[in-house]
């Protein structure tokens, strides 16, 4: 279908603004234009039970983590996400997906932590996936003081976050002894730094996310293009994918990464993993993250909570 009206008023809004690409910048003045936009793109945060802020000990020094409590916790110790955000790995912060998780919260029930791992380039891969581990290791740990059920843990993100929640995946089954994760939930994720796919060619729009976008963050991510075949980078390239825990994918019509997402969901469907996929036509990449402004990212965030909370009961 076309580019849903309220998308293409956001798109006409954007190049009505004359504001550059952010690829045209350098990640600091990327930042800065980035974190306004999306947070009001957002909608209003909607009220949770208690949100903490915890500082560990990250493998590159203190590391922030952002709690939130369900409005209306059910008895006994609830189910856990680890939520990460997007920005390509090298934009994007806490407050950026604050919306997103307050509404996971609520309507999927559990605890949710985000954290605020390493952005490149001045920490390029794998500096976010360990970043991630470290969050999930502790989430575990502390989950009986925490009220959380170490045993119905899942992760979830958007993008890169999405990206960085696959590696989680991929690490809690290789590594023996980690955190059991019950569920992935994956929207719009990078999967492969090599994708050559129709939807990267024909989504070229210098107003939406486009493939210029995925290079220029690609760019910043990976200190060296070799780095990009490791399975943490690039969770297609994975050997083999099967015993991965249960997944959501979404993904988006006008989104250049929309067919690597759907090729991730396939190839985990393919190696005896439930997967549920779902494409929001007529979206480009970021909806998800845009329910102020996007009634289908309202919809997305609303069935990606009730898929969590089905595979966390």
């Amino acid at each position: 279908m076309p580019l849903h009206p309220q998308a293409q008023e956001l798109r006409e809004r954007r190049s009505r603004s004359g504001a550059p690409p952010l690829y045209t910048l350098t990640p600091a003045e990327a930042r800065a234009a980035d974190l306004a936009d999306i947070q009001a793109a957002a909608g209003t945060p909607e009220p949770v039970a208690a949100v903490e802020e915890h500082t560990i000990e990250g493998p590159g020094g203190p590391l922030t983590l952002r709690l939130y409590r369900p409005q209306e916790p059910a008895a006994g110790p609830l189910p856990g996400l680890l939520y990460l955000f997007g920005g390509g790995w090298t934009l994007g912060s806490l407050d950026t997906s604050d919306a997103i998780c307050r509404r996971l919260t609520n309507t999927a029930g559990c605890v949710t932590v985000s954290v605020g791992y390493r952005l490149a380039p001045e920490h390029p891969f794998p500096a976010a996936v360990q970043d991630c581990r470290a969050a999930l290791h502790w989430l575990a740990r502390y989950a009986p003081d925490l009220g959380v059920d170490p045993l119905r843990l899942a992760v979830g993100g958007d993008s890169a976050g999405g990206n960085l929640a696959a590696a989680l995946a991929l690490l809690g089954r290789d590594e023996g002894g980690g955190p059991a994760l019950r569920h992935q939930l994956l929207v719009y994720p990078n999967t492969d730094h090599r994708a050559d796919t129709p939807s990267l060619r024909e989504n070229d729009d210098p107003a939406l996310f486009n493939r210029r976008s995925v290079r220029w963050y690609w760019s910043h991510y990976l200190a060296d293009a070799a780095d990009g075949d490791h399975p943490l980078a690039s969770p297609l390239r994975a050997p083999q994918l099967a015993g991965l825990p249960p997944a959501t994918v979404i993904t988006a019509e006008y989104d250049p990464l929309r067919d690597e997402g759907e090729q991730y969901a396939e190839a985990l469907r393919s190696a005896g993993v439930p997967v549920e996929l779902r494409r929001y036509p007529g979206m480009p990449h970021g909806f998800f993250a845009m329910a102020g402004v996007l009634d289908a990212g309202r919809e997305a965030q609303r069935y990606a909570a009730e898929r969590l909370r089905e595979a966390l009961r």
